[in-house]
């Protein structure tokens, strides 16, 4: 308890932020400097990586998420695993920028999600949501020598809400604005939203999932054009909108659910995308990967006619995550969008690619500060509390 009390004294922190998302590409390194905590903080982005699991790697995490085919024995080793992938995406970081380990002073780490359930089940009297990261906070703790913070969502769900959209609060504290209202998009392979009216309070904001993102994209690349993603839109703008498809895609029940939600691989990944694929076997792979992209854009359009627009008109949506090197997709936004803005979030100083990770770092700081870092009107929870597991060397 006295190493805590003297980590949370320190006017300023080097922490590191790690993210592993839905879509399963590798894991995004932030290192930032850390200045006071809740909403006084400040951060300064010092480096950023994201270290790509190797192929092998990637296909046997996404078969221990899928329940059809997941181990318990592997999902036991991928724990430990990935724990020691995390800690060695810190070392490799900091050994590129010229960081000495020893300064880092705390580690905010997401994991890796392999399950993540919204929709509240009954088992043994009992009525739960679950969720489950590896890549384990203790393992990353010991083998780096630094305090690490992880399981940030299963407070949340422990107080009643689903665990996630966990990014609300960071977005609150870095991105309202006296004179705009805002949405802050973060397109993943799920996508979610944070509504920001202008001149907000914490209490106004709220938050969630809006559906897919590049999961159901990246897929496709893999499945049928041996690409990790469809790199700039380039093979969406090849093809053509199957309208058809398309409206099956809109009727999801999923879009039609109120906030708050949130949803993962066990509703929008291979197992919908093969039921998919099966429907409409005559239509080129290339028009598909086309009208799933048109089906993110929709999809996040849809979410702003149902569940935003009567409450709050929005002036700009900025955006993050890797949907922005998307073209097509940008593109389908703002012409569903218009006259909304939409921007990137570089053009508020931010790097789009390391924000979820930069998120982690903040809501690590956000723990040792014992500052509650969830948002009920984002989750669902029944009151803020203090999220994440303190792991120590």
């Amino acid at each position: 308890m006295v190493q805590l009390e003297k980590l949370r004294k320190k006017k300023k922190k080097i922490v590191v932020g790690l993210m592993s998302g839905t879509s399963v590409d590798g894991v995004d390194t932030a290192i930032v400097e850390i200045s006071n905590n809740g909403f006084r903080t400040k951060i300064k982005q010092i480096a950023f990586d994201c270290h790509k699991y190797p192929s092998k790697l990637k296909q046997f995490i996404l078969k221990n998420s899928d329940p059809a085919t997941a181990r318990l024995d592997e999902i036991a080793k991928l724990n430990f695993l990935l724990g020691k992938y995390f800690a060695d995406a810190i070392i490799k970081t900091c050994k590129r920028y010229n960081i000495t380990i020893s300064n880092v002073d705390l580690i905010g780490s997401h994991g890796q999600t392999i399950f993540h359930s919204p929709k509240k089940s009954k088992l043994f009297g009992k009525s739960i949501f679950a969720t489950m990261q590896i890549a384990d906070p203790s393992v990353i703790a010991k083998l780096t020598g630094i305090t690490t913070v992880g399981d940030f969502r299963i407070a949340d769900i422990a107080v009643g809400g689903t665990g996630a959209p966990l990014v609300p609060y960071f977005d609150f504290v870095f991105f309202k604005s006296k004179n705009k209202n805002r949405g802050v998009l973060n397109i993943g392979g799920i996508t979610n939203i944070t509504i920001i009216p202008k001149n907000a309070t914490i209490e106004n904001i709220f938050a969630f999932d809006t559906g897919p993102g590049n999961m159901m994209l990246d897929y496709m690349a893999r499945k049928f054009f041996k690409l990790q993603y469809d790199k700039n839109g380039k093979i969406a703008a090849s093809g053509e909108i199957n309208y058809n498809l398309l409206n099956y895609l809109m009727h999801h029940k999923y879009l039609r659910k109120k906030p708050p939600k949130s949803c993962g691989r066990e509703i929008f990944g291979e197992n919908f995308i093969k039921e998919i694929l099966s429907k409409y076997k005559n239509t080129s792979k290339e028009d598909i990967l086309t009208t799933f992209t048109e089906f993110v854009a929709k999809s996040i359009y849809n979410s702003y006619e149902n569940f935003i627009k009567s409450t709050v008109i929005l002036d700009e949506i900025i955006v993050s995550g890797g949907g922005i090197h998307n073209n097509y997709l940008i593109n389908s936004l703002q012409n569903y969008f218009r006259p909304v803005a939409i921007k990137k979030l570089e053009s508020l100083g931010y790097s789009s690619d390391a924000k979820e990770a930069i998120c982690f770092a903040f809501l690590a700081n956000e723990t040792i500060n014992s500052n509650t870092g969830n948002i009920p009107g984002a989750t669902g929870a029944n009151k803020k509390t203090i999220l994440g597991k303190i792991c120590l060397p």
